[in-house]
């Protein structure tokens, strides 16, 4: 059976369901960037790696891709995200 979260690990995966986020439904519903914001606010030592292997997990592309080939357009797409919950 194929892994329903494709390049997220144990951690990344306890990261999520600590984070209300208990599969890939949910993952899918919020995306990857609103998805790594529910990490960080739920306290979870999250690094942006967190959010290159949501993204892959979600594309199906390894994380290092997403890393290199989508970095400006997620990193652009979580500042938006976090300048709007400061308002």
């Amino acid at each position: 059976m194929r892994h329903p979260l494709p390049g997220l690990g144990p951690k990344s995966l306890a990261m999520l369901a600590a984070a209300g986020i208990p599969d890939r439904t949910a993952l899918e519903r919020l995306g990857a960037v609103a998805a790594y914001l529910q990490v960080k606010r739920a306290g979870q030592p999250a690094s942006l790696n967190l959010l290159w292997a949501l993204e892959g997990a979600l594309t199906g592309q390894p994380w290092q891709t997403v890393a290199r080939e989508e970095r400006t357009r997620l990193l652009l797409a979580l500042d938006a995200a976090q300048e709007a919950t400061r308002r």
